[in-house]
């Protein structure tokens, strides 16, 4: 077995001091007034011999690990995959690795994960928390362990996020229905307390009073996370047999407006000459079906590399206020919510 290589062999190669290979391969060459021919020797020398750090003795010395946990609701949803590769790219370019876990929107899954994550001492942790995890987000917090909420908050907590504004996103989705012709507008959401679901139901809401459009609750149908592929097709059948009752449908994600394609299209339905449609967030399914779907977009980019900006500054200064970034969304305007027919 070859043996691993140290510092000090790295100090003989070059024939310096092993203070002097620790301040240069720590970047920290300029505090110890290393000149820079000689910090550039050590570094190739590091890189000849294929030096490699010991971490876990670095992370004792320094109180850190350079990882970042980072908990979604469902890694195999394109919003949130798309999201963690973000913040995994720009973790990895300020110089720290991200670990991830899916709680599939079950607080005892996400309290595991956390438990998991604490244990390999994470600097800091980036969540979309999940219905009723409010006590985990606390006990992190009175731990002073770094923690960015995303695409979700808790109002009751005090806490760094990143989101968007969901109900006016909503509102101007469901708006540009209303002036595209449609007036029994349907949205179809999860059944959940958490503020973001509320808010895009706000903003529906609010859309039809100011158009004066009637609220109707049984245009309001709310699925369960545990069987949402039967219940949607339950609440499609009900808004459409025997007849179809509305001509407007917002979908609250992009997950419930896939699972109502499939059902709307095997029944024939006619889409936007029979139903106009918007989805919140665009998924890569929408390709299987016609036409082009509208949708809310999201700027995954400002949230993934806010939510890591976030983390950051609160492991340099776990006393500083809480900040809050609220990014634009814009409406991606296609074919499925275009109607040829007036008001």
């Amino acid at each position: 077995m070859k043996k691993k290589v140290l510092l000090k062999d790295v100090a003989e190669y070059v024939g310096v001091s092993t203070a002097l290979v620790s301040y240069v391969l720590n970047n920290k060459e300029k505090q110890a007034r290393v000149g820079d021919e000689i910090a550039k020797k050590i570094r190739k020398a590091a890189a000849d011999l294929n030096y490699q750090p010991n971490l876990i003795a670095k992370s004792l010395q320094s109180g850190k690990t350079n990882t970042i946990g980072l908990i979604v609701a469902d890694i195999s949803n394109p919003f949130f995959s798309s999201i963690a590769r973000i913040i995994e790219d720009e973790a990895m370019r300020q110089g720290y690795v991200v670990i991830f876990g899916s709680s599939d929107e079950n607080p005892e899954r996400s309290m595991r994960l956390i438990d998991v994550f604490n244990n390999r001492g994470v600097d800091a942790f980036i969540i979309a928390p999940s219905e009723n995890a409010e006590r985990q987000i606390r006990s992190l917090q009175k731990q002073q362990v770094p923690v960015v909420l995303i695409d979700r908050y808790f109002k009751n907590i005090r806490s760094d996020y990143v989101i968007i504004n969901n109900h006016d996103s909503a509102y101007n989705a469901v708006e540009h229905l209303i002036r595209n012709g449609c007036r029994r507008i349907a949205m179809m959401a999860y059944e959940t307390h958490l503020e973001h679901m509320q808010q895009r139901i706000g903003g529906y809401r609010q859309a039809l009073k100011d158009n004066g459009i009637e609220f109707r609750e049984n245009w309001l149908p709310r699925v369960s996370y545990k069987d949402v592929a039967h219940q949607v097709e339950d609440y499609i059948k009900a808004l459409t047999r025997p007849r179809l009752k509305v001509d407007g449908f917002f979908f609250a994600t992009n997950t419930l407006a896939v699972e109502s394609l499939k059902p709307l299209t095997r029944m024939g339905i006619r889409i936007p000459e029979d139903l106009a449609i918007v989805s919140f967030d665009e998924s890569d399914a929408f390709d299987l079906f016609y036409p082009p779907v509208t949708y809310v977009s999201q700027s995954l980019d400002a949230i993934g590399k806010g939510a890591v900006d976030l983390a950051l500054a609160r492991i340099l200064d776990k006393k500083k206020k809480p900040e809050q970034l609220v990014i634009a969304s814009k409406l991606v305007i296609r074919e499925s919510s275009i109607r040829k027919r007036s008001k």
